[in-house]
């Protein structure tokens, strides 16, 4: 019983230096609202938001929001709880509060931009929700392939090649599920030459993806180069087009925003719900995580380790050619060099700050798409900050998530470690 106490207070309690250094923070994002957002508007200035996405068909009242009281009223309330953090700590709700607190930043910062202005909420969201697709379905390629104990850092080059193999196929047949049928083969093959040096091979596995993504780039520039930019009818694909679910999307607000797409978003969406019932309600779910925390028990126990890890490794490419084709079969409609630009990777960052659960995945991927589709707003609101500085928010947004400050993930034990049966 005092164990179970001991354990419990160790996982309720919060170091001294974290309450101290949180606190702060809470504190210093409090002031930034105000010297930022605050001192910079004027006080009789309103701003207006409207919650009517395109074709919905139940007309919302815009909402108008006093915008100077509003972002110090904010900026007050982050200084009360940073007060709270540094007087007695939140203890395991610490994090919740530093993502209420960056809300409240982000949501200042709205406010600000679109003061005495109209800011369309309803279709931020709408955007929001469609760049969130490939980083989401790259994150859950991760994490499938991660599950099993093999990192996979080459969603990139895989994301990259399904994009160009999908448009390739679309345009000479005339037909977006061909395109799609044939980005996810590549996709998969990519992985199994992956798999092949990591798991048979034991090549060192950040390095083996590393490969994968320096000749998906290679070979996809030399492709569209030499063929697609000379022959038009070769990067002419049909795309998919979007359409409502019947009944939902008349829900008022949210039906427009998650009912009105194309099928990549609600593949998303399938994908996040089965996926997470693969993992965490099925045996084969179990077995997957078992050869990525401990394979020589699951060795053990007559679970096939290397099999295992191949199937998983294969449909991590599946998965992430899928995400690829999105960009030339469901965005662009059209192949164009490098145009993931670097999406694979903000995937993984999804996928660790979302602790490698499907759910948290699709959460980080929709924080990561709100700050890729933000830049588009400011610039048409004419908001004064340089252009190269919106086109690093997606970035910026990666590098401090990465940096460990909403808190830290616990990855497989036994990922990035080759299995080798004949030691056991």
């Amino acid at each position: 019983m005092s164990t179970d106490k001991t354990f419990h207070q160790v996982l309720t309690s919060e170091s001294p230096t974290r309450r101290l250094v949180m606190g702060i923070l809470f504190i210093l994002l409090g002031l930034a609202i105000i010297l930022l957002f605050g001192v910079t508007t004027n006080p009789a200035a309103k701003t207006e938001f409207s919650l009517n996405p395109g074709g919905s068909a139940v007309l919302l009242p815009s909402i108008f929001i006093p915008t100077t009281a509003t972002i110090y009223v904010m900026a007050i309330l982050c200084a009360i709880l940073g007060g709270v953090q540094l007087a007695r700590g939140f203890k395991k709700y610490t994090s919740w509060i530093l993502g209420v607190i960056i809300l409240f930043f982000i949501t200042c910062f709205l406010l600000w931009a679109a003061a005495g202005k109209s800011m369309n909420l309803a279709g931020l969201f709408v955007t929001t929700l469609g760049k969130s697709v490939p980083i989401t379905l790259g994150a859950m390629a991760g994490i499938v392939c991660e599950r099993a104990g093999i990192w996979n850092i080459a969603i990139e080059g895989m994301m990259l090649m399904g994009a160009m193999v999908a448009c390739i196929v679309s345009s000479v047949l005339h037909n977006a599920w061909l395109g799609v049928l044939a980005g996810i083969l590549s996709g998969g093959l990519i992985a199994m030459l992956h798999g092949l040096l990591s798991i048979k091979y034991k090549v060192n596995q950040i390095i083996s993806g590393t490969v994968i993504n320096i000749f998906a780039t290679g070979f996809t520039s030399y492709i569209n180069n030499k063929f697609m930019q000379t022959y038009e009818n070769l990067n002419a694909p049909a795309i998919f087009k979007t359409f409502d679910i019947p009944l939902l999307v008349k829900i008022p607000f949210i039906g427009p925003i998650l009912f009105r797409n194309n099928m990549y978003v609600y593949a998303m969406y399938i994908m996040l719900i089965v996926l997470t019932i693969i993992l965490f309600k099925t045996r084969a779910g179990l077995r997957l995580r078992s050869v990525g925390e401990h394979p020589k028990a699951a060795d053990t126990l007559g679970i096939n380790v290397i099999r295992l890890r191949y199937i998983a490794v294969a449909l991590s490419g599946a998965v992430a050619g899928f995400a690829g084709s999105y960009f030339t079969l469901g965005s662009v409609g059209r192949f164009d060099k490098l145009m993931t630009a670097g999406r694979g990777f903000i995937a993984l960052a999804a996928m660790i700050f979302g602790n490698y659960m499907p759910g948290g995945a699709f959460s980080s991927g929709l924080l990561f798409g709100f700050a890729d589709s933000l830049k588009d707003r400011l610039s048409i609101l004419n908001v004064n900050i340089p252009s190269p500085f919106l086109l690093m928010a997606p970035y910026l947004a990666t590098l401090i998530v990465l940096a460990g400050v909403v808190g830290r993930s616990t990855p497989p034990a036994a990922g990035g470690v080759p299995y080798d049966k004949e030691s056991t």
